[in-house]
């Protein structure tokens, strides 16, 4: 696949630590143009769940700027990183339900609820809009000893354990995917988890882990300027950058993954379901205009981000799926999470493969969003 292509599929995808928290702000203001009449008056605070120069932090400032540029709205982006999302999400969850404090997030947010972060429903309290999707990547430095991804596999198969990969954080979409592919790969790691996707692959990079995880967004530029080697991602197909470069797939490694091909991580932001509904729909039409702009399509491109945009119903309807097949995937391998994991039970959810007859589950109620948004 050319890096100067669309590429990768635009099929939706199947995948998506500590207690401190870090913060980082960015006011983005377009001066000289008057606020839009009613929603909004004031700036709105966009709070992203993971550290500063991550992927879900480049996808928010961006969708923040665009909308900024279109719709002459004040947007002042912070970050608070921490147990996947959880610092964040309860920050945001404790302002007032007005549409003016917005959460930024990946995955939909369904590891908070797994991991027993939180005890709401993300597709059920909150409203997500979703973005994008990413490729997961797994990423050596340029003189690690491990040229290949068989290089990794037959380290790990001689000394199990011994290989460790960098993960944005535990039970987060990148350690999930790391296991998954650690799995088919019959292998088994050391995961070290990091606050975000920068600080991740930047482990990789400096050699605190053997293998960076992360991204294929995070690690690309490194790629390019050689810094980085990429062992594998999890596009259904091989990436070809314009000097000739081959970013090997997965599925060129191990066939059987080719089933399970494209997946990795969402983006979305996410609102409380009792903001005004008048201000969710500004927020919705805001969200789809900026995510529709060259800007943020240019963005997706030189990234290998894929641009999937779902609102409503779909994206709740996509946000409990993501959740079902987590709980299942971190109940198989709960002992390489190393936290509590709640079961499908507990969270009244369907095994993957009943999803389908299961939704919508009794008592949901879509938001109040208009279909032309």
């Amino acid at each position: 696949m050319s890096e100067n292509k669309s590429g990768a599929s635009r099929r939706s995808f199947l995948a998506g630590a500590g207690a401190a928290a870090g913060m980082t702000g960015l006011q983005i203001t377009i001066p000289g143009i008057a606020l839009a009449a009613g929603f909004p008056e004031r700036p709105i605070t966009l709070v992203v769940m993971y550290s500063a120069g991550g992927g879900t932090d480049t996808i928010m400032r961006k969708i923040a700027q665009e909308m900024a540029d279109a719709q002459g709205w004040n947007v002042n982006v912070i970050n608070k990183p921490g147990a996947v999302g959880g610092i964040a999400t309860q920050f945001v969850g404790g302002q007032r339900p007005d549409g003016y404090t917005v959460l930024g997030g990946a995955n939909y947010n369904r590891f908070v609820r797994v991991l027993g972060h939180a005890d709401f429903t993300p597709w059920k309290d909150w409203v997500p809009f979703k973005a994008a999707n990413a490729l997961a990547s797994w990423s050596v430095a340029a003189d690690s000893p491990h040229q290949t991804m068989n290089d990794v596999i037959a380290a790990a198969k001689a000394n199990p354990g011994s290989v460790t990969i960098s993960t944005s954080g535990t039970g987060g979409v990148w350690h999930e995917l790391a296991m998954i592919i650690a799995n088919m790969a019959g292998v088994e790691l050391k995961y070290v988890p990091y606050k975000g996707g920068k600080p991740a692959t930047l482990a990789g990079l400096q050699g605190e882990t053997d293998i960076a995880g992360g991204g294929l967004h995070e690690h690309i530029d490194l790629i390019r300027a050689g810094k980085l080697r990429n062992l594998c991602h999890t596009s259904i197909e091989d990436i070809t950058l314009d000097d000739g470069t081959v970013l090997p797939s997965i599925a060129s490694i191990i066939p059987e993954a080719r089933a399970l091909l494209p997946v990795g991580a969402t983006y979305n932001f996410m609102v409380k379901r009792d903001i005004p509904p008048e201000a969710m729909q500004a927020l919705a039409d805001g969200f789809v205009a900026a995510v529709n702009s060259d800007g943020f399509q240019e963005l997706l491109k030189a990234k290998f981000f894929q641009p999937d945009i779902k609102i409503g119903e779909e994206a709740d309807r996509e946000g409990a799926l993501m959740e079902a097949v987590t709980v299942e995937i971190f109940n198989k391998f709960k002992d390489q999470i190393g936290a509590d994991v709640k079961t499908a039970e507990e969270l009244g959810l369907p095994k993957p493969e009943d999803f389908d007859a299961w939704w919508p589950p009794e008592g949901y109620t879509p938001p109040p969003i208009k279909s032309g948004a």
